[in-house]
């Protein structure tokens, strides 16, 4: 039998992983353009951790979806390497539409467990699970002040502590910018201005940070109610928007479509080329609410329809649609409706 010393030892490199999970994403989806964009994999010792960036075809029930590929390259990734892999993130970036529908719909990453995700600006926000619904706002790291913040405090910490140690341990006189610092000090007290606009500046650089603290941020995302509760999905303004346009778009007799998303209304001005346009209100109200109902927010935002005759309107001669529906009077461009519970379908 061969010694343990000279039997060698099988070494699976983090690049090696990274393509096998890619793979793996890829083969559980399914539709041209769908599958792995983009992947990462931390090998240390015999346990990895993977991270899998996917395109899924649309319309895509998301967090059936979402962890079924979880789960699917967890497995095949350890079927493949033999490593103990650790809870997989899987993020979506994008759904592809049928190739009848043109473009795509964008969204930010919405995942599992640690939901991984990417912001406009391409820095990974983390968020853990925790017990519970979902909630109403998306909280951000704030990476990027935590970041500038202990640079800065790094830099006149790590200053101030070598200049003392080479003071000290090497017998060297106290560097120049110390002792200047410390003369200006002596001589300037409290009444300054110098000294006031210092501490006014001080005092607005600690009450941003205590409001980056206390607010949320990630104001561009929409969080989604979901069915499991370690499952923490958001959804993009911007894609929101998308679809509400789409679906009022797509209204017989209506012409450009604007589409206004806030975290608590949705805004929707279109332009009426023909038809009734009391009909056409309600008609464009009907398909912009069916559009947010689909998306199930976790917070229900507030539609406002405005829908304005064009130049060029042709107001027809029928007062029916298709379905057979009389027109809804609206008595004016705008609604507001309380909610979604409120809508008429």
């Amino acid at each position: 039998m061969t010694a343990a010393g000279l039997r060698g030892a099988l070494t699976v490199s983090d690049k090696a992983v990274r393509k096998i999970a890619e793979r793996s994403a890829t083969e559980a989806t399914a539709g041209p353009g769908t599958g792995a964009t983009k992947g990462s994999a931390d090998v240390s010792g015999r346990r990895a951790d993977v991270s899998v960036d996917v395109t899924l075809p649309y319309p895509t029930p998301l967090p059936e979806a979402v962890r079924s590929l979880q789960q699917h390259v967890t497995a095949r990734t350890h079927q493949l390497t033999g490593l103990d892999i650790g809870t997989a993130r899987v993020g979506v970036t994008a759904l592809v539409p049928a190739p009848a529908t043109a473009g795509t719909v964008s969204l930010d990453k919405v995942s599992e467990d640690e939901v991984s995700l990417d912001d406009s600006s391409g820095a990974g926000i983390t968020q853990p699970p925790s017990a519970g619904r979902t909630p109403r706002r998306w909280w951000s790291q704030r990476r990027l002040p935590t970041l500038l913040l202990t640079l800065a405090a790094a830099m006149v910490c790590g200053a101030l502590a070598l200049d003392l140690i080479l003071v000290h341990a090497a017998h060297r006189p106290a560097a120049a910018w110390r002792t200047a610092a410390l003369d200006w000090l002596s001589q300037h007290g409290p009444g300054d201005p110098t000294v006031t606009a210092c501490a006014v500046a001080v005092a607005v650089l600690g009450l941003l940070l205590i409001v980056l603290a206390l607010a949320p941020g990630h104001r561009g995302l929409l969080t989604v109610t979901a069915p499991d509760p370690r499952l923490r999905a958001a959804v993009d303004r911007a894609a929101v928007a998308s679809l509400v346009r789409d679906a009022v778009g797509a209204t017989q007799g209506i012409g450009p479509v604007k589409v206004r998303v806030r975290h608590r209304r949705v805004t929707v001005r279109a332009g009426l080329a023909f038809g009734d346009r009391a009909l056409a209100h309600h008609e464009v109200r009907h398909a912009a609410h069916r559009a947010l109902e689909g998306c199930e927010l976790r917070r229900v935002p507030r539609l406002r329809v405005k829908v304005r005759p064009e130049a060029t309107w042709d107001p027809g001669t029928t007062t029916e649609d298709s379905g057979g529906r009389e027109p809804i009077p609206t008595g004016g461009d705008t609604t507001t409706e309380p909610g979604f519970e409120g809508a008429n379908h």
